[in-house]
């Protein structure tokens, strides 16, 4: 079971004004704005890739074909922060909403997030289950915490300056060694 990004919700933990600032961009200097643009989005997920965390907020939907035998499943999705729909899907696709109220978030969303299951779900026979979540730091969730704001700050600034220089066809431009020491430290571990 792999969590499908729905829709991103909420806005950039940085925006391009801010970058701006601290790339000392001029206010004339506005060229640039769109490159800026394009490379906040593009940093935060490869910060969000090496911390294992949610930086922007958004809606995943899990798809389950039974519900977990121990009524636990973990979820690769930190922070977690609500169950925000949950049905059965019958095999002509057809939705009926289930109360999500015996699906909850486990007690640890930032270090252990996982979905627990109540006794009292409806049995799914040959049906789906479908459960839609939100995940990510900022609105709903926690604030994003402030050495991944600096890694990605330095994680622009980096691609920002060293744009169009030589690198190996294919592979994805690393985190500079500053802000892949942030992530690190805020890394969620796994088991």
């Amino acid at each position: 079971m792999i969590p499908i990004r729905v829709e991103e919700t909420g806005v950039e933990p940085v925006s391009v004004a801010e970058m701006r600032g601290y790339l000392r961009l001029s206010s004339d200097e506005t060229a640039e704005e769109s490159l800026i643009a394009r490379l906040i989005p593009a940093a935060r997920a490869a910060v969000e890739a090496a911390a294992r965390r949610l930086l922007r907020p958004a809606r995943f939907r899990v798809v389950l074909a039974a519900w977990p035998r121990l009524g636990l499943l973990p979820l690769p999705l930190s922070p977690l922060v609500a169950v925000l729909r949950a049905g059965r899907v019958d095999k002509s696709g057809t939705l009926t909403a289930i109360e999500p109220g015996p699906i909850r978030i486990g007690p640890d969303p930032w270090e252990a997030p996982c979905l627990l299951f109540g006794p009292d779900l409806p049995p799914l026979g040959a049906a789906s289950a479908l459960v839609e979540v939100s995940a990510g730091c900022g609105s709903e969730g926690p604030p994003v915490p402030e050495p991944l704001v600096q890694a990605l700050r330095l994680t622009v600034a980096d691609w920002f300056e060293n744009r169009g220089d030589a690198g190996r066809e294919g592979v994805p431009r690393p985190l500079p060694p500053e802000a892949a020491g942030l992530a690190a430290a805020c890394r969620r571990m796994r088991l």
